[in-house]
């Protein structure tokens, strides 16, 4: 019943209430809609910043015999044509623990490396700056020394050199001196004195008589033995039983890895470093000798400021196998090597390896295996 007040009509009273409605009715589409628009403009940038090919990608690596993947990549271009349109850049680098200083810096996004700094890195990180994406070479490192020293017992109270404290040589001398009864210390004090010194000055210190011996990756260990007399009292494929890897004689001295956080931005550019470095790797391992020889000798020129005689880079390749097998299986013992020599922490290394991306680059272009994680990540 509507209750009528003189002078007043019903009809008004009733309109008013019905516009009333619709402008709430109105205001309500309006924040609706607004809600509306902002979640799918959201969710259009989200898709807009998904993983994309990285405009630039920073390449670190040693100017060493044992890093001929790197060499020959970049000389003959496998690198930079696989990467397309993300520029390559490159630094050279003495030692692992440098390299990884860089990448971890963001100064560089991916590196040729020895395998114990990048089990540092990802241990000291728990698990979050690097991830191995390849193996590039095993074998090529020696302990060489001065003619008169015939065993491990004549090294007691001597001075030897490796390439940088906490290095892959590093860690591999301070553990055979351990298996030999040596005690040693970071600082250099111990039954053996260990200098890290780098590789061109190792040489010279040995020439002058200030060194005593050195554990060295090629070609710096064929140098002392071609060019300063030296001789060999350990070569460390002989301390590899193959057990972890089925591969006897075979000991991971460098492998390709990368920043976590880059892989993730931009998983596509990690593909074509990939697809690159299995290109170079075939090429060392097929090329005629003389063809290889001239290549390496050309880029070491470029990269460390001087080619090798013939007969050090002779041997020095005599000494590498060039594989894309990061030979996951024998990460545990380096892992351990590392914790005794005072280098490393001990620590659960899986997940260290991330070989997702090289194998679906071998399955894409046929004639190589896939390689396997051991157990140690994703493959």
């Amino acid at each position: 019943m509507t209750r009528i007040v003189a002078g007043e009509s019903a009809v008004p009273k009733r309109k008013r209430a019905i516009e009333a409605a619709l402008a709430v009715g109105l205001v309500l589409l309006i924040v609706v809609g607004a809600v509306v628009a902002s979640t799918v403009s959201r969710n259009t940038e989200a898709l807009a910043v998904g993983p994309t090919p990285a405009a630039e990608l920073k390449l670190g690596y040693f100017g060493n015999v044992t890093h001929a993947a790197a060499l020959v990549g970049i000389k003959e271009g496998f690198l930079a044509e696989a990467l397309g349109s993300t520029a390559l850049s490159t630094e050279t680098f003495n030692a692992g623990p440098a390299a990884i200083e860089a990448l971890n810096a963001g100064a560089i996004d991916a590196a040729y490396i020895g395998p114990n700094p990048a089990i540092n890195s990802f241990v000291k990180s728990q698990g979050e700056s690097v991830r191995i994406v390849a193996g590039a070479a095993a074998g090529g490192a020696q302990l060489v020394v001065k003619p008169e020293i015939n065993s491990a017992a004549d090294l007691k109270g001597r001075i030897l050199a490796s390439p940088q404290l906490g290095g892959t040589q590093d860690v591999a001398l301070r553990a055979w001196l351990s298996d030999q009864g040596y005690k040693t210390n970071v600082d250099g004090s111990g039954d053996v004195a260990i200098n890290p010194t780098e590789n061109a000055q190792t040489l010279k210190l040995f020439q002058d008589g200030k060194l005593d011996g050195a554990w060295l990756p090629e070609p710096w260990a064929s140098r002392l033995v071609l060019q300063a007399g030296a001789k060999v009292l350990v070569d460390e494929k002989d301390l590899w039983d193959g057990s972890s890897t089925g591969k006897p004689g075979e000991f991971p001295t460098t492998v390709l890895i990368v920043n976590q956080k880059f892989a993730a931005d931009h998983p596509d550019t990690v593909k074509a470093l990939l697809a690159g470095h299995v290109k170079s790797v075939a090429w060392l391992n097929e090329a005629p000798a003389a063809q290889k020889a001239s290549v390496i000798n050309s880029a070491l020129r470029e990269s460390a400021g001087a080619a090798l005689a013939d007969d050090v880079l002779a041997r020095s390749l005599a000494n590498i196998t060039f594989t894309l097998d990061p030979l996951a299986g024998s990460y545990p013992r380096l892992l351990q090597d590392g914790v005794e020599a005072g280098t490393t922490k001990q620590a659960d290394i899986n997940g260290l390896f991330d070989l997702r991306p090289l194998n679906d680059v071998i399955a894409t272009g046929g004639g190589a295996k896939p390689v396997s994680a051991a157990g140690l990540g994703q493959d």
